[in-house]
């Protein structure tokens, strides 16, 4: 008996999730682009956005917690979206949470989404924040030698993307890359990327991310490991890692795979599955166990990176 992904989702995902179905066309992008109401935020924290000029320019949003000691550590983070959707808004509910419990300064980019702008755009966008908050870090009361990227879904992929730039430009030490349910392989050659009924983000959604994000270099044997970083031969001298996924996600098996390469590369790379959870299911069924469980990992492994304590 074959075994689906619905099969094996964690229940409390699954009654989250039912009745849930999308597949991304270009046809209906534009009503996924449409903002969600913003939530409630905190008044311990102080957000700026700030314009980081460039060709073209990228619009950074800088959380700060009110009345902190400086030099802070940073997170720099890539909000996630398929490479076609979203903003750095995302990101205002995290870090207005734990910018003050942890004692660091959240940085979130807004980088152009694809089709629009294709690979490099994107992640050239994400550089240029990087670069931006390292040359600034004075001004904005952090500590330059402490500086880790973040990103979720294909946020994980630019930000393991941006870690091998940063690497090869040598312009930027990062300290650390927290990768959850990051978006690596372009070629969907792995077992779980080929599963029939993924829930949220389907094979089908996950082809025509990558074709956005890729353009003309879709389907080609010679796509840069900065843009699909699962083609990365070389991992060594990379920043400690974090990589989480589920095991109901289409990613699972890239996930998986690129930690152990980390690891064999001599990068300290912690890796959590899930059991039961599928794509984005922090967002979809936050109140959920596994959900809760994820955040208190995730939360524990970067106070260790930021040297706080939770």
């Amino acid at each position: 008996m074959t075994v689906t992904p619905q099969d094996s989702l964690d229940p409390e995902i699954a009654a989250a999730i039912a009745g849930f179905s999308l597949v991304l066309t270009a046809e209906i992008l534009p009503t996924l682009r449409t903002p969600f109401p913003a939530p409630p935020l905190s008044d311990a924290v102080e957000r700026t956005d700030r314009v980081v000029p460039g060709d073209p320019d990228v619009r950074v949003r800088v959380h700060r917690p009110k009345g902190a000691d400086s030099p802070l550590p940073c997170v720099y983070s890539i909000h996630g979206g398929g490479y076609v959707m979203g903003t750095y808004d995302i990101d205002d509910s995290w870090f207005d949470k734990l910018c003050p419990k942890l004692g660091f300064v959240g940085v979130s980019v807004d980088y152009r989404l694809a089709p629009e702008a294709s690979y490099p755009g994107p992640l050239e966008d994400c550089y240029q924040g990087l670069r931006w908050t390292y040359e600034h870090a004075t001004e904005l009361g952090i500590d330059p030698d402490r500086i880790g990227v973040m990103g979720v879904s294909a946020g994980g992929g630019l930000a393991a993307g941006l870690t091998l730039l940063a690497r090869e430009r040598g312009e930027v030490p990062l300290s650390f890359q927290l990768l959850d349910s990051p978006m690596l392989d372009d070629r969907q050659i792995t077992d779980s990327s080929r599963s029939d009924g993924l829930p949220v983000w389907n094979r089908d959604s996950n082809e025509f991310g990558w074709r956005a994000y890729l353009g003309d270099l879709y389907g080609r044997d010679d796509i840069p490991a900065t843009a699909a970083p699962a083609r990365a031969t070389d991992l060594a001298g990379l920043p400690p890692a974090l990589v989480s996924v589920g095991t109901c996600d289409g990613f699972r098996d890239e996930d998986i795979n690129y930690a152990l390469r980390l690891n064999q590369a001599g990068v300290p790379a912690a890796l959590h599955v899930y059991p039961g959870a599928c794509h984005g299911f922090q967002q979809v069924a936050p109140d959920a166990a596994v959900a809760k469980q994820s955040a208190r990992n995730m939360e524990d492994w970067l106070a260790r990176q930021l040297g706080s304590s939770t």
